[in-house]
């Protein structure tokens, strides 16, 4: 049954949709503690120092740490296999391009495959930078991740990077959201504006709150 419904185009959107909200989820608690850089390094680095000691006595250093990773690679991976092999149908369903591209699709629509090439990309670049500080531009010290932070939005192609795939990440949860809402039966007639200003509103915010940190290292707000 599981095979049969992971086969079905119908499958892979439901998967692609929970592993969509999982993400989604996990977004919006990194955003939130992203935001503490602003109250200073004390904090900040208490906060991620908390992230590896959550559930201690009863879990190991680190232990619930590795296990939201390892949901997030499970839910990244299902969420990408399912958008190219739709990806693939949908090119097979109609192997030559339309003449006249739908005048209502959006251009957080026409753009979700690359959005989602984008931000694969930046997830390997910022683990490297900011996890294991293979390609962190100074010099990475474990257990700072505020100095961390300042290094990396001191270049200004860690800024481009960063704030280019936020800019990504709005239009994916823009349409995103709307989407799996639609997938999982969410979306009706009458919640249809309801859900897409949800929508709007959870984009706006994360992509704003992301590039804040950026933004305020590069005005000196954090240093």
């Amino acid at each position: 049954m599981a095979r049969t419904m992971w086969d079905s185009s119908v499958g892979k959107k439901t998967v692609m949709a929970v592993s969509g909200l999982i993400m989604l989820l996990y977004l919006i608690a990194h955003m939130i503690g992203n935001l503490k850089i602003f109250f200073g390094a004390g904090e900040f680095n208490e906060y991620a120092h908390w992230l590896r000691t959550v559930g201690e006595p009863f879990m190991h250093y680190e232990w619930t740490l590795w296990l939201i990773r390892v949901v997030l690679v499970v839910a990244v991976v299902a969420h990408a296999v399912s958008a190219y092999q739709l990806s693939r149908r949908d090119i097979k369903a109609r192997p030559s391009k339309y003449v006249h591209k739908k005048p209502r699709a959006s251009y957080a629509t026409r753009t979700m495959r690359w959005g989602g090439i984008i931000l694969g990309l930046f997830i390997v670049w910022h683990i490297l930078d900011l996890t294991t500080g293979t390609a962190h531009p100074g010099g990475f010290q474990t257990g700072h991740p505020y100095q961390n932070v300042v290094d990396t939005f001191s270049t200004w192609y860690g800024n481009v990077i960063y704030i280019v795939a936020m800019l990504a990440l709005g239009l994916h949860i823009r349409h995103g959201f709307w989407s799996a809402a639609q997938t999982l039966g969410v979306g009706s007639r009458t919640r249809d504006r309801a859900l897409k200003t949800i929508a709007n509103v959870l984009a706006l915010l994360l992509t704003a709150g992301f590039i804040a940190v950026p933004v305020g290292v590069m005005t000196g707000v954090v240093s």
